[in-house]
């Protein structure tokens, strides 16, 4: 190939000085290469040598289709120097000179690319780990909070960062506790009685859930749900009044079935609470007021694998439920209640 100039300066020596490895190819034969070019790719003798035998990576046919089509053509692949593989990124393209038409051969160093794409990519996977881990702590996290609060209220505290004190003027209270627990808790296996209540409780929570109503809290022994909070519900007593004799009823069952008896006493109440969030560090969801109080001493008041109401709450389920009259009591802080014993549901079988 003549040396073609520009100027007075050879266009090899500027191809000499380049960092690239280049070369140019004449049907299918190099008939000029750069220093560069000739360290990455060494001759095997002393002719000029056909490009598939110096580049045996090189895509060759394709290569001459591509720019025999007027088209550029790239590849990349990988070659070792001195023990050390390094990628490459080859381009040809033609040049006409005297009425042949060469094939300029680029080879690049990407090196660095890959090193840069690499770390990108690191970082990708890294950062979408990373958001995965997230919402999945996100999610157990609000596992938990739907296990000490209503939905609604976990709602507003994630919206808001907190939840803001409501009245609700009709809601059903249950309270459960269990007679002799104590005693029953010191005198067997500490771990299996704790092992038993946890049970029990899952079957009530369950329970509880399908009736609409919420679980607020477990204490000790004790068990407490509502209904009609904090979404308001009509049928507030009447969930409330089935839960109670499904709480029961899965008692008796279980107790039917295992030597160690569980025996409850359970009070329902209907009356007006203020539900709020209670605490800084560690929220609890809680609600406070005369109806709350008044479904404690129902419990306290009732008698074992018994479900003890007052008047006002007989009179909302006394078309639906069978009861008995127990009499009027001393309840503490209330005066004298007449109170009633819910035996069952009208027209149910349990």
């Amino acid at each position: 190939m003549s040396p073609p100039t520009d100027g007075g300066l050879d266009h090899r020596q500027v191809l000499q000085q380049l960092e690239s490895a280049v070369a140019v190819i004449d049907d299918a034969t190099i008939v000029f290469e750069n220093a560069r070019f000739f360290q990455w790719f060494q001759p095997t003798g002393d002719d000029d040598e056909a490009i598939s035998v110096r580049v045996p990576e090189l895509d060759v046919p394709r290569m001459a289709a591509r720019v025999a089509g007027g088209r550029p053509f790239q590849q990349e692949f990988t070659i070792e120097v001195g023990g050390v593989e390094v990628p490459l990124r080859v381009r040809a393209t033609s040049i006409d000179e005297e009425e042949r038409r060469l094939v300029l051969l680029e080879c690049l160093d990407v090196s660095k690319e890959k090193q840069v794409q690499y770390m990108l990519d690191s970082y990708s996977k890294m950062a979408e780990r990373n958001a995965r881990e997230l919402e999945k702590e996100k999610e157990r996290v609000e596992r938990l909070l739907l296990n000490i609060m209503p939905r609604s209220v976990v709602d507003e505290l994630q919206q808001y960062g907190t939840a803001t004190p409501q009245q609700f003027h009709d809601a059903s209270i249950i309270m459960l506790d269990f007679v002799g627990f104590t005693d029953m808790a010191i005198s067997q296996d500490p771990s299996a009685t704790v092992a038993e209540l946890n049970d029990i409780f899952s079957a009530f929570d369950r329970i509880v859930e399908m009736f609409g109503c919420e679980r607020l809290r477990t204490i000790g022994d004790a068990y407490m749900a509502v209904s009609g909070v904090p979404e308001p519900n009509p049928e507030h007593a009447l969930n409330i009044a089935r839960v109670a004799l499904r709480f029961r009823r899965y008692l008796e069952r279980r107790n039917s079935a295992h030597a160690q008896q569980w025996r409850a006493r359970i009070g329902i109440n209907t009356g007006p609470v203020i539900g709020s969030l209670v605490g800084i560090q560690k929220y609890v969801y809680d609600l406070f007021g005369p109806g709350v109080n008044l479904a404690s001493r129902m419990e306290e008041a009732s008698e074992a694998m018994r479900i003890t109401c007052n008047r006002p709450t007989y009179e909302l389920l006394e078309d639906q439920f069978v009861f008995t009259e127990r009499g009027e009591f001393e309840i503490k802080g209330f005066g004298t209640q007449e109170l009633f014993f819910l035996e069952s549901e009208l027209s149910v079988k349990f």
